[in-house]
């Protein structure tokens, strides 16, 4: 499992990962505190709040999905 930390500060950018997230063929999922959602799901990244640093799973390799989400990256 490959995690990464990014911030996604507006919904064009929530849109953006969303999009990745569905070409790549493993799950993925983002994590706030407690609560976890399918990173496919423009709803369920978008109910986890706006500008807040989330951790990315992703539940096998999937190196383009990474290289195309590496903009949010956080340091």
């Amino acid at each position: 499992m490959s995690q990464k930390k990014i911030k996604l500060n507006a919904t064009d950018d929530v849109r953006e990962f969303v999009r990745a997230a569905k070409k790549c063929e493993c799950d993925v999922d983002v994590r706030y505190d407690s609560a976890i959602v399918d990173a496919k799901s423009i709803l369920g990244v978008i109910s986890l709040g706006l500008a807040k640093t989330v951790t990315v799973q992703c539940h096998g390799e999937c190196e383009e999905f990474f290289n195309a989400i590496s903009k949010f990256a956080v340091a």
